[in-house]
């Protein structure tokens, strides 16, 4: 196996049960990205699990859920995973009680296609909705978070993670830049539109979530945040209606 390599005691993947020396690097380093100090992006070590290839933010989700928000694990619920990742989507299909769906613009792996800004789904449909990194690119995504406040139901909980930098007050977007090379300069991949400040939150308030903000290093230790190769300065934003 070419996991083989990389077996040591100091880092655990919670969804392949692997114990490793180290986790491999991911993501690419874009000058803005630094500059900006945007968190979930960029170049980072310790992020991939060499057996699974799991990433450090799906990790993050999952261990939340498993930790903090059990109530997904004994009653039946209505989830909708939008973009999912592979090893959480399969962690989550396997819990007998949860009615489970996925969802893409573009792939064809999925439940359903979905274009999160005009959902054809009911309002109040789901329980769960987690949809990580997809809002940046998004053009308007406004309008997707609309979308996705309508669809969850009442004491329902979305999770909506992005990349993004707590050092700016104001999210940096620009709907003139188009090419591939000047969304890669501007906002550090070739299919973002934006770089999300602290605004992210009030975005998200102003389509009528509650918002709840969990950093990673509030809820986990130093020890486990380590093992597991998580993201210190990552939050789950936790959103409800």
């Amino acid at each position: 196996m070419a996991s083989f390599k990389y077996l040591g005691i100091r880092h655990k993947c919670p969804f392949c049960g692997g114990h490793f020396s180290t986790l491999l690097p991911c993501g690419l380093s874009v000058p803005v990205l630094k500059a900006k100090q945007v968190i979930g992006g960029g170049y980072r070590l310790n992020s991939i699990c060499p057996r699974c290839h799991s990433w450090d933010r799906e990790r993050f989700v999952y261990l939340f859920l498993k930790t903090y928000k059990e109530y997904i694990y004994n009653k039946p619920i209505n989830v909708l995973h939008v973009a999912p990742e592979l090893n959480l989507s399969r962690k989550l299909r396997s819990l007998p009680y949860i009615r489970y769906t996925t969802a893409d613009l573009y792939s064809s792996s999925v439940d359903m296609q979905m274009d999160i800004t005009d959902i054809k789904q009911k309002n109040e449909s789901y329980d769960l909705i987690i949809c990580n990194h997809v809002l940046e690119h998004v053009p308007n995504d406004r309008k997707a978070m609309s979308e996705l406040y309508r669809i969850l139901k009442k004491n329902g909980l979305a999770i909506l993670q992005v990349p993004i930098s707590y050092s700016m007050e104001r999210t940096i977007e620009d709907s003139s830049i188009e090419s591939p090379l000047e969304r890669l300069i501007a906002f550090g991949q070739d299919d973002h539109v934006r770089i999300y400040g602290l605004d992210y939150i009030l975005r998200l308030r102003q389509v009528g979530f509650h918002v709840e903000v969990n950093r990673c290093s509030h809820l986990f230790s130093l020890e486990d945040i380590k093992k597991y190769g998580l993201i210190m300065d990552e939050s789950i934003f936790c959103c409800s209606k």
